[in-house]
C-alpha cells in the first residue's frame, strides 16, 4: 500500500499548526496564563516551549518521517517491541475524539443560538438545563439530548468527508481554506474586544506580572502542561501527519514554525478573551476575578453574557466567536480521527475509504454517550484523566525509550540533512535529560493530587470506574492491539529502521 503524501510544505505545516490550534488555545491558555502570574507566566511559557514543545515537535516529526507510517508501525519500524507504545497512542487519541467531536457540537449550536441569541439572560442555567438538560448526578444518564444529535451528526460528516478524500485532496485542502479563515475571523473578533470599553482593565490584568509566582513550582508544571496539551504532542497526530511527508522534508524548521505559529494564536487567544473579560467587569461593576474563567464555563457562560451586554453588532460578535470554536476544533478533531485512521490502515491492510468508514461509525457511536444528560459528568472526568495520565505519561513513556534505548543522532542527523538549519546536541539533552524530568514531576504531582482531593467533588466510584479505567483501558486495549497479526504484506519485516 502506497503511502499518502502532502502536496507540498505549506499544506503540512498549515495541517500542523490546524492541529495544535483547538479549543484548549481559545478557552484555556488564557485562564491559566491569568492564574499563574499574567505576564511573569511568559517565561516559564518560553522556557518551556523551547525546552519541551520545539524538541519534542522535532522529535515525533522526526519518528514518523523516518518510522515512514501511522504512530504503531514508526514505533515498530525504530524498534519491533514499541509497537504497543504507538497503539497506545492512538486510543488516547480514540478517547478524546469521542467527547470532542460533541463540544464542537456545541459550539455549532451556539453559533446558530448567537443569531437571536437565544440563550436569553441566564446563560448558566440556559447552557446546563435547557440545552445539556444536566442530570442531577453522575450515575444518573437521562436520555439522549436529541437537539445535540443533529449539529453532532454534521460535525462527523464534515470529518468524515475531509478524511475520506485523502491527504491532498482532504486534510491539505481543508487546511489552506479553514486555517486563514480563522485567524482573519479571530482578529475581527480581537479588534472588536480591544475597541470596547474596559477592555484595558482586562489587558492590564492579564498582562501585569506577579513576579512572585514565578518561583512557585506549580507555575512551572502549568506552563509545561500547557505547551505540551497546545501542541498536540503524544498523541500521534504528528507521528501520524510527519509520515506523509517526502523523505527530503525540512523537519527542524517546520517544528520551529508550528511551535511558535501555536503560541502565537494563543496570545492573541488571551488578548481578546480578557479585553472582552475586562468590558464584562466594567459592565457589570465587579472585580474581573469575578468573570475570569476557563473552559466551558468561559466559552459557553461567561461569553454568552458579555455578548448580551455589547452596545453594538451582538449578534454578528456571537457568530464569529462561535464559528471560531467549531472551526479550530474541527481541523483538531480532523488530525485526531487521522491518527486512527491511518494506524487501522496499517495494521489491517485497509483502504482509506474503508477504514474511515469504520473508524468513524466506531468513534460516532460512543460520542453519543456524551450526547446524554450525564454527558457534561463524563467529559470532564474521562477529559481530566486522559490528559493527566494518559498523554502525558505516554509522552514520558516515549522520552525515555527515545533518549535512553535508541540513538537519538540517528533522528537528529536525518533532520539536518533535509533540514534549512541543523540543531546540536541541546536537542538531545532536552529530549532524554530535562523535559522527562519535568514530566515525571508533573506525573507525580498529579498522583499525589488525585489521591488528596477528589477531582471536583465527583464520587468515588465515578472517578476509578470513568476515569481511571479509561486511562487505564486505553493502555490494555494498545497492548492488546500490538499483538494482533499484521495483515500487511509489506508491514510484517522485523528488521529494524537503520
Amino acid at each position: 500500500m502506497k503511502n499518502e503524501q502532502w502536496g507540498n510544505r505549506a499544506g503540512f505545516i498549515l495541517a500542523a499548526v490546524g492541529s495544535a490550534i483547538g479549543l484548549g488555545n481559545i478557552w484555556r491558555f488564557p485562564y491559566v496564563a491569568y492564574e499563574n502570574g499574567g505576564g511573569a507566566f511568559l517565561i516559564p511559557y518560553l522556557f518551556a516551549l523551547l525546552t519541551a514543545g520545539i524538541p519534542i515537535l522535532i522529535l515525533e516529526f522526526g519518528i514518523g518521517k523516518r518510522g515512514g507510517g501511522s504512530a504503531p508501525l514508526s514505533f515498530r519500524n525504530l524498534n519491533q517491541k514499541w509497537e504497543w507504545l504507538g497503539w497506545w497512542q492512538v486510543m488516547i487519541s480514540f478517547v478524546i475524539i469521542t467527547y470532542y467531536s460533541v463540544i464542537i457540537a456545541w459550539a455549532m449550536s451556539y453559533t446558530k443560538f448567537s443569531l437571536n441569541l437565544a440563550w436569553g439572560e441566564d446563560t448558566k442555567d440556559f447552557l446546563f438545563g435547557n440545552f445539556l438538560g444536566l442530570t442531577d448526578s453522575v450515575w444518573e444518564v437521562g436520555g439522549l439530548q436529541t437537539h445535540i444529535i443533529l449539529p453532532l451528526v454534521i460535525v462527523w460528516a464534515i470529518v468524515f468527508f475531509t478524511l475520506y478524500k485523502g491527504i491532498k485532496s482532504g486534510i491539505e485542502r481543508i487546511s489552506k481554506i479553514v486555517m486563514p479563515l480563522l485567524i482573519l475571523l479571530f482578529l475581527i473578533i480581537t479588534f472588536r474586544g480591544l475597541s470596547l470599553e474596559g477592555a484595558t482593565l482586562g489587558l492590564n490584568h492579564f498582562f501585569t506580572p506577579d513576579w512572585s509566582k514565578v518561583w512557585n513550582y506549580k507555575t512551572w508544571v502549568a506552563a509545561y502542561g500547557q505547551i505540551f496539551f497546545s501542541l498536540s504532542i503524544a498523541y500521534a497526530i504528528m507521528i501520524t501527519y510527519s509520515s506523509y511527508l517526502p523523505k527530503k522534508s525540512d523537519v527542524n524548521n517546520s517544528a520551529f514554525i508550528t511551535a511558535f505559529g501555536n503560541s502565537g494564536f494563543e496570545l492573541l487567544a488571551g488578548i481578546t478573551v480578557f479585553s472582552v473579560l475586562g468590558f464584562m467587569a466594567v459592565q457589570s461593576n465587579v472585580d474581573i476575578s469575578e468573570v475570569a474563567a476557563g473552559g466551558v464555563g468561559l466559552a459557553f457562560v461567561v461569553f454568552p453574557k458579555v455578548i448580551n451586554t455589547l452596545p453594538a453588532f451582538n449578534e454578528l460578535f456571537g457568530f464569529l466567536f462561535f464559528g471560531c470554536l467549531v472551526l479550530a476544533g474541527l481541523t483538531s478533531s480532523v488530525s485526531i480521527l487521522e491518527v486512527i485512521v491511518a494506524a487501522i490502515r496499517d495494521k489491517f491492510n485497509l483502504t482509506r475509504q474503508r477504514a474511515v468508514v469504520w473508524v468513524t461509525a466506531v468513534c460516532f457511536s460512543v460520542s453519543l454517550l456524551y450526547a446524554t444528560g450525564a454527558g457534561l459528568y463524563f467529559l470532564d472526568i474521562i477529559d481530566h484523566f486522559i490528559n493527566s495520565f494518559g498523554v502525558l505519561l505516554s509522552g514520558l513513556v516515549e522520552l525515555i525509550l527515545l533518549g535512553w534505548f535508541y540513538q537519538l543522532s540517528k533522528i537528529r542527523e536525518d533532520g539536518n540533512m533535509t533540514s534549512d538549519f541543523r540543531i546540536g546536541t541541546w536537542w538531545e539533552i532536552m529530549v532524554k535529560y530535562v523535559t522527562p524530568a519535568v514530566l515525571f514531576f508533573i506525573s507525580i504531582q498529579n498522583v499525589i493530587g488525585a489521591f488528596k482531593d477528589p477531582y471536583e467533588g465527583y464520587p468515588t466510584s465515578a472517578l476509578l470506574i470513568l476515569g481511571a479505567g479509561c486511562a487505564l483501558a486505553a493502555i490494555l486495549l494498545g497492548y492488546v492491539f500490538s499483538k494482533l497479526k499484521w495483515h500487511n504484506p509489506q508491514h510484517t519485516s522485523k528488521k529494524e529502521v537503520a
